[in-house]
């Protein structure tokens, strides 16, 4: 959504600057309108402007600072003090710039979350929507406090989510590179010495697939890395289109063993997000666009466009997110209570809470599973390639003892 400067004149005549986040010209008018203000020059920001001071800050950094400035404005500091506070303490120099400009902008009379709004690589959709129902309602030390809990909940699921991934990326590296080694430096060393075997036709078959095997990547092993580098190149470039993305995307949830953990991380963010929102007073509609994106799976994304298309016209809803087939009928059903009971939002934090643990328990049970199986491939390939080099070996020496 564009972001509009304007200069007003309030009711006592008194000149007034700031940003508001709409659609259209008319529609800022219409806002400066309710709040008895004449607007005298409305002009939209150029997007340069917008990422002036645009960069990355972790989960746990924004968390932290969320938190902070919960609690500052609870202890009854003002908001344009407790934003100075946190801006000197900030160890962040993205985050330290990004305060600069907010300070600046809500001395202006900018409110907070169309501050935030300018800096959409450090604070989410989420966030400023947040602020911004908060600061019209006058809880936006709640929502603030909500935005900190729901980022630390991301942040520590994401690492819990990566550290159970180390121990089986470390043993997949190291056994390729065992293997590597043994293929490219030590194989082609016994290659004369089983010459003559070869010449009588004595080789066996393995230990002639393993020469020639380490011949050929000592021959085209430069040229394939090459290969694969541009291939992963290629792949990045056209993973950027939609289509690419959706063909992705449709995969990582249908793939057998991880598909369900990835659509189970994909639809706990989503009820999370949509949950915090309508908690905090976010209209629906605007809530399931915001958390559709939340979820991070085109195919899911979808299916809650859809969703919010059949919720426009009256409909529930549970029910275009059942037709789907993309959401777990329990998680549907559960849904489909809560409308009824008009507990919606407390409904779906509970079930993104479930979900995560779930998610959490099949993770850990096939990082166990994958560890002692990832342990059993390397030592089959090194076993293959010790028994192919030792079967000559031994050949000829029984040759020379008889």
């Amino acid at each position: 959504m564009p972001t509009f400067t304007y200069t007003a004149r309030s009711l006592d005549g008194q000149r007034v600057t700031g940003s508001l986040s709409a659609n259209t010209e008319r529609e800022v008018i219409s806002m400066l309108g309710q709040k008895s203000l004449f607007p005298i020059k409305v002009e939209q920001e150029k997007v340069q402007q917008k990422l002036q001071f645009s960069g990355r800050v972790s989960e746990q950094k924004i968390a932290t600072f969320y938190s902070q400035l919960a609690s500052l404005l609870k202890n009854g500091v003002p908001l344009l003090r407790s934003l100075s506070i946190l801006r000197e303490q900030a160890s962040v120099p993205a985050l330290q710039k990004a305060l600069d400009d907010i300070v600046s902008r809500i001395e202006d009379g900018t409110p907070i979350g169309d501050a935030f709004g300018r800096h959409p690589k450090i604070f989410s959709d989420m966030a400023i929507n947040m602020s911004k129902a908060g600061t019209e309602g006058g809880f936006l030390e709640e929502a603030l406090e909500r935005v900190a809990l729901f980022t630390e909940q991301q942040a520590e699921l994401k690492s819990r989510t990566v550290g159970a991934l180390i121990y089986p990326a470390v043993l997949g590296t190291v056994g390729t590179l065992v293997v590597g080694v043994l293929v490219v430096y030590f194989v082609p060393k016994f290659s004369v010495l089983f010459d003559q075997l070869r010449q009588k036709g004595e080789l066996p078959a393995v230990t002639d697939l393993l020469l020639n095997f380490s011949t050929w990547i000592n021959s085209y092993g430069l040229f394939i890395a090459i290969a694969a580098v541009i291939l992963f190149l290629v792949f990045r470039v056209q993973l950027q289109t939609p289509a690419a993305k959706k063909f992705l995307d449709r995969a990582k949830i249908k793939i057998p063993l991880f598909g369900p953990i990835f659509r189970n991380l994909a639809v706990s963010r989503f009820c999370r997000v949509l949950g915090t929102l309508l908690k905090n007073g976010v209209p629906i509609l605007k809530a399931l666009e915001i958390s559709r994106e939340a979820a991070g799976n085109s195919v899911l994304s979808g299916a809650i466009a859809s969703a919010t298309e059949n919720i426009t016209s009256g409909a529930q809803l549970s029910v275009p997110l059942a037709k789907s087939g993309h959401f777990p009928k329990n998680v549907t059903e559960m849904i489909a209570v809560a409308e009824e009971s008009n507990t919606l939002d407390t409904v779906l934090v509970n079930i993104a809470e479930g979900l995560e643990k779930e998610t959490t328990r099949r993770l850990d049970l096939m990082v166990k599973l994958l560890e002692p199986l990832m342990l059993m491939i390397m030592a089959v390939v090194v076993l293959i390639v010790v028994i192919a080099l030792l079967m000559p070996i031994m050949k000829m020496g029984s040759v020379f003892q008889g």
